[in-house]
């Protein structure tokens, strides 16, 4: 028999958050970003939930180059564009757009040819200061994709450092604005947190990433909260049973000692299966649908949970380690990091099953 370690994927709740996508921004065309395998979900899987979207935007060619051999014909954007202009014909064949954020780029496109019809969006750094052209050098690259012949619809673009977090969006869509005054272009500028909380910053296209896999973009609340669906869920089994003596220790290093008589459940699931390895004691996990936590270090296969209020836990017992009724924001902020990496690092050893 396989390990019980497995990732229950509802597509119900992919097209659920795509709704609400759609509830927040209904004038505006959505990009849904599917970059690292679909947040952990899978590529094929989330194109499909997510086909009654009008673009799909994501980072790999040949991701791009599978969903339009798969037959889909919505738009496709890679957000971080071509990395040689050897790549340009690919791009081209399958009507892959791509954003523009260096002058190198410009460089390789000068080699496009004239009937190549590649659909840009220039991006504009705005003050997230990772990709993008300078508000100085924003002019210029802007002429030079209008005069290259090989150049069909451009979009401009930028990318908010501060949607989730009370500075906001104010300083950069200063910038954006006056920087795209009197350009009647399309624009697409909000991620999920905008989605929320902008509708100035909507425009003709939205990118919403982690909202659609049913995690929030705020610190402060969880998918559930704000109304969304957790599309994933991982979970295991107790494998075994120890009972724990007033002074013992549990696991590496022995971070966890009892204080008193404990019943500690051992889970079969690690950080090889994708789960934090630094989620302290305390973590929360669900064992025979009630809410515990767990005791000591994560190891590679194995994390121990306390079963001292769960008298009817035994081996084979469910376990869920994040998703239905555990949010997986709770799960990553006791081990100090954000919901978008653990659902990103799913190992490729679990076992996913589709609902």
């Amino acid at each position: 028999m396989p390990r019980p370690v497995l990732a229950t994927i509802d597509l119900s709740a992919l097209r659920h958050n795509l709704a609400v996508v759609r509830r927040h921004a209904p004038l505006s065309r959505v990009f849904a970003v599917i970059k690292a395998n679909a947040y952990g979900h899978g590529l094929a899987r989330a194109a499909r939930a997510f086909a009654a979207a009008e673009g799909y935007a994501l980072l790999e060619l040949e991701a791009a180059v599978e969903l339009r051999e798969a037959g889909y014909r919505q738009r496709v954007l890679l957000l971080e564009g071509f990395f040689e202009a050897r790549e340009l014909p690919v791009f081209t064949q399958h009507r892959i757009a791509a954003v523009v954020h260096s002058r190198d780029q410009l460089r390789m496109l000068q080699q496009l040819p004239a009937d190549a019809g590649l659909d840009v969006f220039i991006k504009i750094n705005t003050g997230m200061n990772r990709l993008g052209f300078s508000p100085a050098e924003f002019s210029d690259a802007l002429r030079a994709l209008k005069s290259n012949p090989g150049v069909a619809r451009i979009t401009l673009m930028t990318h908010f450092a501060n949607a989730d977090e009370p500075r906001g969006v104010d300083s950069q869509m200063e910038v954006f604005d006056r920087l795209a005054n009197g350009e009647e272009l399309p624009r697409s500028l909000a991620n999920s947190a905008a989605i929320f909380r902008y509708p100035d910053t909507h425009c003709d296209w939205v990118r919403p990433g982690i909202m659609l896999y049913g995690c929030s973009p705020f610190a402060e609340q969880t998918g559930t909260e704000i109304g969304l669906k957790p599309a994933m869920t991982l979970e295991s089994q107790i494998i075994a049973i120890r009972e724990l003596k007033r002074g013992d220790a549990v696991g590496y290093g022995g971070l966890f000692t009892a204080e008193h008589d404990t019943r500690v459940g051992v889970v079969a699931c690690g950080y090889a299966d994708g789960y934090p390895r630094h989620a302290p004691t305390g973590t929360p996990v669900m064992v025979e649908g009630r809410m515990t936590r767990t005791l000591g270090r994560v190891s590679m296969d194995m994390l121990c949970a306390d079963l001292s209020d769960i008298p009817e836990a035994r081996t084979g017992s469910r376990v869920v380690l994040w998703g239905e009724g555990v949010p997986v924001e709770h799960v990553a902020a006791a081990a100090g990091t954000v919901g978008y990496e653990l659902l990103c690092a799913l190992a490729p050893r679990v076992q996913i099953v589709e609902t």
